[in-house]
């Protein structure tokens, strides 16, 4: 199953919640589901943030649904 699709499945929710909350249409939502569009690097960080996931998860390289914990590297 793809990972986008069982995700809002997952959140009992419709292609057109996450369109709308990603501010793109439903069409073009169900693309990137399908895979007919690629998703973009934004589309990615939206979608992590709306599910609390990384994008790793959302692309397969892990099966850790848990969000990476943030960096506690400072920059000089």
């Amino acid at each position: 199953m793809n990972r986008l699709k069982e995700l809002r499945e997952d959140n009992d929710l419709y292609q057109k919640d996450i369109a709308e909350s990603l501010g793109i249409t439903q069409r073009n939502y169900s693309y990137f589901e399908t895979g007919q569009t690629m998703l973009t690097e934004d589309i990615l960080k939206k979608l992590a943030e709306f599910y609390k996931t990384s994008i790793d998860y959302i692309l397969y390289q892990t099966d850790e649904r848990k969000p990476y914990k943030k960096s506690i590297i400072k920059e000089d």
